[in-house]
């Protein structure tokens, strides 16, 4: 278990003594984080995952706990720089953050017709899909297609996407859609004239110093990196390859899956997505957005009434991984392989997830709930600790 940072235990030791009370002071410090530590124990323990690590940053004061093991056969404890396949988390820190640099630069925008930008997308219905419907999963794609069985290669698959007949008219109805996040990853691409993998790491993890968040991670990586699943489509178990069978179709680089990254790297991204929302500069140089782009892409859109969807990301809903004490105006979302982060602008606060729970079968329900209690707990443990703020 990682130490609460130094500034924590000063503002402990310095405080003033207090006169005895009757009853046991509450419990205060690192046993605060136990609670959440226990709350993660319990669910590993229980076979949500082989193993998990959980990483909380509040107001700039970071804790991670890892528990359980990397996967079968490899006793190893997770920790923060252990490495987890993403899956969906990958269209939130690598397509969603792309997107916000090219509204931001006019490169796109969120009313363009998607046509504008990726020329195959066109014809009857699709001429009046937008890049917002796509972001917020309106545009009336289905959710998913076998590209990996309807095409011979990665050109052909983008082009089975992108001919993709919708299902419903945009706008009626939310339907969460790989499709839309391949054509929306085609766009972005297009915008720039370089694939996202290379994309990111220009512009986004490289500055923030995330140097263990990649797309196709390295041999040498492979000792740190928790296994998924023991794939029959492949017929292997796993390791440092990518999942998700259209993103692996895809080559391994796509907007949709296929982002590696350490649960420390997502504080870091976190972290930089809150100072950017609040018009904060950095420590180091960054990548900056205004305050007024980073507020758009993460508040609720309501295209389709009652939807939960803001741009990329989700906002918080009932029985959602978000649990039931993040702030509306929270932020996150999750991925196939047992990840998760929320992000909650009010309490300055950052909530990773990251766990291998598809190893060695995807069939494997029990971390939905824990997502959830999780996240309850860090904001209760932070609430104690912080007070009116922790510096």
């Amino acid at each position: 278990m990682r130490a609460i940072l130094v500034s924590l235990a000063v503002a402990v030791a310095c405080a003033p003594p207090t006169p005895p009370a009757p009853v046991a002071p509450a419990c205060q410090g690192p046993c605060l984080w136990t609670r959440l530590a226990d709350v993660v124990d319990s669910g590993i323990a229980a076979g949500a995952a082989p193993g998990a690590v959980i990483a909380i940053s509040s107001r700039g004061v970071r804790y991670v706990h890892g528990t359980g093991q990397l996967g079968i056969g490899d006793t190893t404890r997770p920790g923060p720089g252990t490495v987890y396949d993403l899956a969906s988390l990958t269209k939130v820190i690598a397509l969603t953050t792309g997107l916000m640099f090219a509204v931001e630069e006019r490169r796109i925008g969120l009313e363009d017709p998607v046509s504008r930008h990726v020329a195959a997308f066109r014809g009857g219905r699709r001429d009046s899909v937008t890049i917002r419907h796509l972001l917020t999963h309106s545009s009336g794609l289905p959710d998913h297609r076998r590209l990996w069985e309807l095409s011979a290669d990665r050109s052909g698959a983008l082009a089975v996407a992108s001919a993709t007949p919708l299902d419903t008219t945009p706008g009626v109805r939310t339907v969460y859609s790989d499709i839309g996040a391949i054509v929306l990853t085609q766009a972005l691409e297009h915008a720039y004239q370089e694939r996202i993998d290379s994309l990111l790491s220009r512009r986004l993890f490289t500055p923030l110093g995330m140097s263990a968040t990649r797309y196709l991670p390295p041999p040498s990586w492979l000792p740190r990196i928790a296994p998924t699943e023991r794939d029959p489509w492949r017929g292997r178990l796993l390791r440092g390859e990518v999942h998700d069978e259209n993103a692996s179709w895809l080559g391994g680089v796509s907007g949709h899956a296929g982002l590696f990254a350490t649960a420390d790297d997502l504080l870091s991204f976190g972290e930089w997505l809150l100072a950017q929302r609040a018009g904060r500069s950095c420590v180091r140089p960054c990548p900056v957005l205004p305050p007024a782009t980073v507020s758009e892409f993460s508040r609720r859109q309501e295209i389709v009434p009652g939807s939960s969807r803001a741009l990329g990301w989700d906002t918080p809903s009932p029985g959602s991984s978000a649990g039931t004490l993040l702030s509306a105006s929270s932020f996150g979302h999750t991925g196939f392989t047992g990840t998760s982060i929320w992000i909650d602008p009010a309490r300055d606060l950052v909530v990773v997830l990251l766990s291998n729970r598809v190893h060695p079968t995807r069939n494997n329900p029990r971390l939905g709930p824990l997502r959830g209690v999780a996240a309850d707990r860090a904001v209760q443990v932070t609430g104690e600790l912080s007070g009116p703020r922790i510096r």
